[in-house]
């Protein structure tokens, strides 16, 4: 795991870098980039699970949870490395397929901004789906060393919490929007906007329409005494790790993307380093101090969950 977001000498993140034939943007700084100097925020190494069995001992589901993005490579897998974890532990939980009713399910951690790809390191090579294979397999083999160590109980502690916020939007101001509109008319008539100046432009017209502040849903859970944190963005993973020092129910994770989408969630600090995940879109658009704003709501949840 490595964190896809990395420093500049000048202490500044890769805009892109931009493809020098489209322009596009692309979404890590790519390898061999004079300048780069290491990543610009942590990774969690943490595997979290929670497995349930029947009364009579059979497995029935373990949701597992991993701060790691989706690993591509092969396009006509959609589900990625995360169905692919869960079929591969289906397999070694039950081999014979003597309880198929058995579910595997692998969810998002705080993984906004990790990745599998060392950007120090020349590039890899992989076939079709086989770096998803890679990955499933190294996490399934790491759940089942965990799984053999778990103790069940039958009396946990269930309860639910919930809190919707508020939060503003980053629309362009009058300025902004007018530069955005001069450039889409140059590209008038376009059906697909190409490069990052006619992409992003679009974007500002599109958020310019946007109202000024959106509901966010945050949900927390207690299942014993582990916790689970339900978040709508692809949360970065320095909040995943801070709300769970914070914990006062230490067995911990959050799931990402979770009752919906509201773009990415950086820190004021990323924020403030740039990089186009923090950039004005429907892919990032909350007010630069959601972060925070949503930190203390979960800390406020999981406050309630603890008593």
């Amino acid at each position: 795991m490595f964190n896809r977001r990395w420093k500049m000498e000048d202490g500044t993140v890769p805009p892109g870098p931009f493809e020098p034939i489209t322009d596009r943007v692309r979404m890590n700084p790519g390898f061999g980039l004079k300048g780069l100097i290491g990543p610009n925020g942590p990774v969690d190494p943490q595997l979290s699970l929670l497995s349930v069995q029947t009364r009579d001992g059979k497995p029935l589901c373990v949701l597992a949870n991993y701060g790691l993005h989706y690993v591509g490579g092969n396009p006509n897998i959609s589900a990625d490395y995360f169905a692919a974890f869960a079929d591969r532990l289906q397999r070694l939980i039950d081999p014979k397929n003597e309880s198929p009713k058995f579910v595997g399910i692998m969810s998002n951690g705080a993984s906004g901004d990790v990745n599998n790809i060392d950007f120090s390191a020349p590039a890899k090579k992989y076939g079709p789906g086989e770096q998803i294979r890679v990955v499933s397999e190294v996490v399934a083999q790491s759940a089942m060393k965990a799984l053999a160590e778990v103790e069940y109980r039958s009396d946990v502690k269930l309860s639910s919490v919930e809190t919707e916020l508020t939060l503003k939007v980053r629309r362009p101001d009058a300025k902004q929007l007018a530069s955005a509109r001069e450039i889409l008319k140059g590209v008038e008539g376009k059906k697909v906007l190409s490069g990052y100046r006619e992409v992003y432009a679009g974007e500002a017209v599109v958020l310019s329409e946007f109202p000024e502040t959106v509901p966010v849903k945050i949900q927390a859970h207690r299942i014993g005494d582990i916790a689970v944190v339900g978040i709508p963005c692809e949360v970065f993973a320095q909040i995943g790790l801070d709300i769970r020092k914070a914990s006062p129910l230490k067995k911990q994770f959050t799931i990402s993307l979770a009752n919906g989408y509201n773009g990415y969630l950086p820190t004021p600090e990323q924020h403030a380093v740039g990089g186009y995940e923090t950039w004005r879109a429907r892919s990032s658009y909350l007010e630069v101090g959601a972060s925070v704003k949503i930190a203390e709501a979960v800390g406020e949840l999981l406050a309630k969950l603890a008593k």
